[in-house]
């Protein structure tokens, strides 16, 4: 790479390279800025007089840190996650090494990132870490293993209560052992044991419910904290559970999340090979079987088909098996789709929790079958203690007895203990809890246990459970369908890149055998697109690096998938075929491509100074415009506002009487806590003005012919402005908004309503591969708290023989009540990113009346058509770029969704 000639001055080069290390300059554009971490050395030496003893060495520090031998990270300290000694030698021999060397890598972030004064608060870059302890100690096993008697003594007879018995038994035990123990005399400690022992030994009668007790260790791909610390907290986190593995045989953890695996696959490869190896003895069980543990909602079908793909190869690759549970305990709601794709992927079993968070109603279950949209089932379990980060404590077990809302259908439950969504893990005083009370009267039933051990148990007594039909709707976090709105855009647009990517190159290979499939780059780039599906990125609940990292992903897939599509594009034309639409060689001008499976007729704006002939637009005397193809006719208010949609043929009015069409709307957006979120129904309450202060009145950019469009801008405070053009092109049966908004808010929601003729007690989404039905009344509790939902390309609202339908091509959050159809634009939430959604952002939406049910509308098809646009592809002069079609599908209910070239799965049990 040729770089200009620099002047060969020291000073200015050195200093150069100093600041881009700084820690104090030009940190938000240098190396040091980044997140990162500095290490200690630790040269020690144990006296000989701890011959016998058990050593450790104590490290405090309020920073994350790990400790290396050997060049090999050996174990995680973290002060939060309750562990702060690692074990130099268990009984201390004249044989071993006194004097040792170990290096400690801190990190400047805790189990919670850098937030300051609130666990979610913006990453402060001015906070400092510091060590306040690092010390040789003798740790007391004896002592220990008497605080952990009576803690567990004391925890019993509190939450068993005072009318229980077995509580008294429990009291009275822990009152005999203080008179036993004499806490100056180390003799006396066996005698008080004892007495613990003999209580935790009184058995349980046959029916008593049993916990199947699993180490985990929820680790969020990126939240408070950047992609590339997860990779060190996956360390920290798994390389803690070997040693406590090695130190308990019997212990068995559950690990999700084939990205984190492959992160420590490259980065630590002795650590994944003792992982590999623990596993073949089934104490490390990899589990979950996708990518990453993605958002339940937001995700295209063909995304969690190949998140499923993708994590499923892995594990088979790396492991051995494919899993057999998928497990995603921490996302906010699970798409009414998800049952058909897990049995696809091989999975029949689903363990979550989040359920539990339900702001309004409680989830009627914990154990049932969960039946999707086609009628697939899984076996679905929440552990009824609410929890994936339990403490192995007698809270954590009698809360999974009494919270369990399926007894006398299920009498077996998970308990997932070990610190989460930082990392951290089990500890060794967690199993010590556990391994007291596997079987002790008054508490249930303990085992250390596996998935498909619990899974497998259920299964057998089945035959009584419950079957809950349709989505699993979280009620709460439903702010996270709009907060980022640029993550949302990059998803939706990178979903459709990558489909059009893999038809055009698909259709290329079978035009032209000698054509590369581009497979590498493509698996490279669909990893990229599933990470950034992680269930705190693409809802925008993250921190403002993690969203810079992100939109750094999108502009990779971006700028690499349109190279490829091109690559492809031109084999196609170069072969004298394009899949579906071409002009003749002889014209002027690109070929088009479409790649979605039904002939399309749309407007494509040329590059070439080409100009539409003006017809179909009348600008009024009262300063409106009024615009018609034939199918509608849409009159436009100086504002923007329609003041009328008229179906032409059917000699029908859309919007509702003495209302306006595309009223933007503000409300105050101030929810309890989870910022980033939550958005509260009480927001409803705040309607502000509608948006209808005029900057710039509405003017007429097109006049008509193919396209007629005009344009406006409005005010929505001092510092934010809505610009907008509207479109009506020749034959289209949808009228589109383009549009451009300065967003410099501070806790404001931006949405857009269209009051409609149309009485229904339902409207309809699309989600996956489908659509479902929600209410548009609120007669329930269950009805008002769907106030704020989820929809991807579109939603619909029809009575019979008549309907209106909201598309949009990068949106997600709706709201559909009574007859007001609300699309949800954009929020301006302050944490944990401190400028969520500031700056510009576009965006399209649009509205179809139409006749008859959406499906005999092509709604779906229009919906598509917006999201997938007709590509351009420049071609040679004398190219034969006749009109052809690949595929021909026999019905309209039918969707060709992906075109691909096959995935070879390492075995044929999974396809």
């Amino acid at each position: 790479m040729y770089h200009q000639p620099v002047l060969k001055n020291r000073r200015t080069l050195l200093e150069r390279a100093e600041k881009f290390i700084s820690d104090t300059y030009f940190t938000d554009c240098n190396l040091r800025g980044r997140w990162w971490t500095c290490w200690f050395k630790v040269s020690l030496r144990i006296p000989d007089s701890w011959r016998g003893k058990q050593v450790h060495l104590r490290w405090e520090s309020d920073g994350e840190a790990m400790v290396w031998m050997g060049q090999q990270p050996v174990q995680g300290l973290t002060k939060e996650g309750e562990k702060i000694c690692y074990i130099l030698s268990e009984c201390l021999k004249d044989s071993e090494p006194h004097s040792m060397t170990l290096y400690i890598e801190l990190a400047c972030n805790g189990l919670f990132g850098a937030g300051q004064g609130s666990m979610i608060a913006a990453p402060d870059p001015d906070r400092k870490y510091s060590v306040q302890k690092a010390e040789l100690v003798v740790f007391n096993q004896e002592v220990r293993e008497l605080l952990t008697d009576f803690e567990m003594l004391v925890d019993i007879v509190k939450l068993l209560g005072e009318g229980n018995q077995r509580g008294y038994q429990a009291l009275f035990t822990a009152n005999e052992m203080v008179n036993v123990c004499e806490p100056t005399n180390p003799s006396s400690f066996p005698a008080a044991r004892s007495l613990a022992l003999r209580f935790f030994s009184q058995r349980n009668g046959d029916s008593q419910h049993t916990v199947h007790a699993m180490g985990h260790c929820h680790i969020d791909s990126a939240w408070l904290w950047p992609y590339e610390e997860t990779i060190r907290k996956c360390a920290r986190s798994w390389v803690t559970v070997i040693r406590l593995m090695e130190k308990n045989s019997h212990m068995v953890f559950t690990c999700s999340q084939a990205q984190q695996l492959e992160w420590v696959r490259g980065w630590y490869p002795g650590l994944f090979s003792q992982i590999q190896d623990h596993a073949k003895k089934g104490q490390f069980i990899p589990v979950g079987g996708t990518w990453v543990e993605m958002d339940g909602n937001l995700p295209s079908g063909e995304s969690m088909v190949r998140q499923f793909l993708e994590g499923q190869c892995f594990f088979k690759k790396e492991f051995g098996n494919y899993c057999r549970e998928f497990w995603l305990p921490d996302t906010f709601g699970y798409s009414a789709q998800l049952p058909q794709i897990m049995q696809g992927s091989g999975i029949t079993r689903f363990l979550t929790q989040k359920l539990s968070w339900n702001l309004v109603n409680t989830f009627p279950h914990n154990t049932f079958f969960w039946e999707g949209l086609d009628g697939s089932q899984v076996l679905t379990h929440f552990p009824p203690g609410n929890s994936y980060e339990m403490k192995g404590k007698v809270e954590d077990l009698v809360n999974t007895v009494k919270n369990n809302k399926d007894k006398g259908r299920a009498n077996h439950s998970a308990a997932l203990f070990g610190f989460g969504d930082g990392g951290g893990g089990p500890t060794q005083l967690m199993l010590d809890r556990l391994d007291r009370v596997q079987d002790t009267d008054g508490l249930p039933r303990v085992q250390m246990s596996s998935p498909d051990r619990l899974f497998s148990l259920l299964e057998a007594e089945s035959s009584l459970l419950c079957t809950w039909t349709g989505e699993l709707f979280l009620e709460l976090h439903n702010g996270t369908y709009t907060t980022q709105a640029q993550i949302k855009l990059g998803n939706r647009q990178c979903e459709a890149l990558l489909h059009d990517v893999e038809v055009a190159s698909s259709l290329a290979l079978c035009q032209d055998n000698t054509f590369q499939y581009p497979s590498t780059q493509l698996h490279n780039l669909w990893r990229l697109l599933l990470l950034n599906q992680f269930h705190d990125v693409i809802p925008g609940s993250c921190i403002e690096m993690v969203v810079e990292d992100a939109l750094q992903y999108y502009q990779e897939i971006r700028s690499v998938g349109t190279r490829l599509l091109q690559v492809a594009g031109e084999a196609l034309v170069a072969k004298g075929q394009t899949e579906v639409r071409g002009q003749r060689s002889e014209d002027k001008g690109p070929v088009v491509l479409n790649t979605l499976p039904w002939e399309r007729t749309e407007v494509v704006p040329l590059t070439d100074g080409t100009t539409d002939q003006p017809c179909g637009l009348l600008l009024q005397v009262d300063g409106s415009v009024l615009m018609e193809n034939g199918i509608l006719r849409a009159v436009v208010n100086k504002d923007g506002c329609l003041a009328s949609l008229y179906m032409v043929k059917t000699n029908r009015e859309v919007i509702y009487d003495g209302w306006q069409g595309n009223q933007f709307v503000l409300f105050d957006d101030v929810p309890l806590y989870w910022d980033a979120w939550d958005t509260m129904d009480y927001h409803l309450q705040t309607r502000l003005k509608p948006v209808r202060e005029v900057v710039r009145p509405i003017q007429v950019l097109s006049l008509g012919g193919l396209r007629g469009s005009v344009t406006f801008t409005l005010q929505i405070s001092e510092k934010s402005t809505i610009t907008q053009e509207i479109i009506l092109d020749a034959m289209c049966p949808y009228i589109k908004f383009k549009t451009q908004v300065e967003w410099f808010e501070s806790h404001k929601f931006l949405k857009v309503e269209f009051p409609v003729r149309v009485r229904s007690p339902e409207a309809t989404y699309e989600i996956q591969f489908g659509h479902l039905q929600r209410p548009t009344h609120r007669n329930t509790s269950w009805d008002w708290a769907r106030f704020e939902v989820w929809g991807h390309k579109w939603a619909d609202l029809s009575e019979h023989g008549f309907g209106v339908s909201l598309l949009n091509d990068c949106k997600y959050g709706y709201s559909i009540h009574r007859n007001v159809m609300t699309l949800s634009l954009l929020r301006a939430t302050k944490a944990p990113d401190a400028n969520a959604d500031m700056g510009s952002h576009q965006f399209t939406y649009a509205i179809m009346p139409h006749k008859g049910t959406f499906q005999e509308a092509g709604v779906i098809q229009c919906a598509y058509n917006l999201n997938y646009p007709l590509r351009l592809i420049d071609h040679a002069p004398g190219s034969n770029t006749a009109v052809w079609s690949a595929f021909s599908v026999s019905t309209a209910a039918v969707i060709l969704e992906t075109i691909k070239q096959v995935h070879t799965p390492p075995s044929k049990e999974f396809a």
